[in-house]
């Protein structure tokens, strides 16, 4: 078991016992909604902290724990940046800087994948979603801002970074060297298969991808398509409002999502007429990496029943963020407003489920002596189950309930993570 992993999983529940206990002795119930009293909580629990912790606590380090916590309860793509890391953050920005591949956010404290973008230096080094960044550079990534983990895998072209990740397959922790690159989004794809069948895989929505994903869809029509099997997987990169245009070329009316926020005026987005290119039956494939833009599109098209949604459920992350700058020179990067789909769900609360969830067969890579995957050995599949099961679902080949049949045991979810499991938080 990792040692810094259980300490940090005790620590975490002995904080929520203090809470409960302080609450249980407090001459009146604190209401949900009485945020002064919650205050008076947390001040009273620092100054506990201070006065009676076995040793003299850092209380920098504590309060900006407590920050970051309370940033990831609500948003896990949300980040604190003090004012140097908010300085570099804003170089960052302003610079074309290379990188790894690697989409971020933030589970369980750590710094958690996404997604690995195809043929990224991460990629290569099997790293893949749900996975844990538990250190880069030799800096912890615990309580770290996820902006400021960003900024630490960028750099120049051809340096090196060295990241120590926990994997989904060995929760033990395994050092790697990537080396950055500049980090091309990948291609979209399209091919006529058997039986008339149009493949469309939307890999990206970054750059130009929906001028490119629309052509490609009216390549498959010449061509004679009568069936679409629109392929979201690994698409996690791109302006999330492109799941808007997306969703519409195969919807022609009725609403695709809304967005909305406390201070967010509500914008509905409707489908257009003019827009719609694909009226034949449609199947659409996710995965865990499926994510913000392509999660938009996918839960639009389910909702209005307009297509059935095979695969994993989606990472969840569809929301507007905005950088506040606060008073001592820092920001908050924070998350909005949050896109609804039309049945009034937030996509980054729930995901998109599918209405089959089937997972993904990839053949495991080997592993070396100590338990962790060999990069590049893993060999490719020769048969897509998804895509395979998508194209008979699509085709009427395999009805609905056939498929759900077929369903092997539950998926993992953020309830139900390997490294959880394997470092469990001990008995209260």
């Amino acid at each position: 078991m990792n040692s810094r992993f259980k300490w940090t999983i005790i620590g975490s529940s002995t904080c929520v016992v203090v809470l409960l206990l302080l609450g249980a002795r407090s001459s009146r119930a604190v209401a949900p909604d009485d945020v002064y009293g919650h205050l008076k909580v947390y001040a009273e629990v620092l100054d506990r902290i201070k006065l009676e912790y076995v040793e003299e606590p850092d209380m920098k380090s504590v309060t900006l724990g407590a920050i970051n916590g309370l940033l990831e309860s609500v948003d896990p793509f949300a980040s604190y940046l003090n004012p140097d890391q908010y300085r570099q953050y804003e170089k960052s920005e302003d610079s074309a800087k290379a990188g790894v591949g690697l989409i971020l956010a933030k589970r369980y404290g750590y710094v958690a994948v996404v997604d690995a973008l195809p043929d990224s230096p991460a990629e290569k080094a099997s790293i893949t979603t749900g996975d844990l960044i538990e250190s880069i550079n030799g800096i912890a990534t615990r309580d770290m801002p996820l902006a400021y983990a960003e900024q630490l895998l960028r750099g120049d072209s051809n340096t090196t970074v060295e990241i120590t990740v926990l994997r989904l397959r060995n929760p033990d922790p395994q050092k790697i060297t990537l080396t950055r690159t500049n980090v091309q989004f990948p291609p979209i794809t399209a091919k006529l298969m058997a039986n008339d069948v149009g493949y469309l895989h939307v890999t990206s929505l970054g750059g130009n991808r929906m001028d490119q994903t629309k052509a490609k869809l009216q390549d498959l029509k010449r061509q004679g398509a009568k069936y679409v099997v629109l392929d979201l997987r690994h698409c996690s990169t791109g302006e999330q409002q492109e799941g808007i245009p997306l969703a519409n070329l195969f919807i022609d009316k009725g609403e695709i999502a809304q967005l909305k926020g406390q201070k967010t005026e509500k914008t509905e987005y409707d489908a257009k007429p003019e827009d719609d290119l694909w009226k034949g039956p449609l199947v659409i494939i996710t995965d865990r990496a499926t994510a913000g833009a392509a999660e938009i599109a996918a839960a639009a098209l389910l909702d209005d029943k307009r297509a059935q949604v095979v695969g994993e459920r989606s990472y969840g992350d569809a929301s507007l963020r905005k950088t506040i700058q606060m008073d001592d020179g820092g920001a908050v990067i924070l998350s909005v407003a949050k896109y609804y789909s039309p049945s009034g769900k937030a996509i980054q609360d729930t995901g998109v489920v599918p209405s089959v969830q089937l997972a993904e067969t990839d053949n495991a890579p080997e592993l070396d002596q100590d338990g962790n995957p060999i990069p590049g050995s893993a060999q490719k599949n020769t048969e897509d189950n998804l895509l395979k099961q998508s194209i008979d679902l699509v085709t009427g080949k395999t009805t609905m309930a056939q498929l759900m049949n077929q369903v092997d045991g539950p998926l993992i979810t953020d309830q139900q993570h390997p490294i959880i499991e394997k470092n469990p938080q001990p008995e209260r």
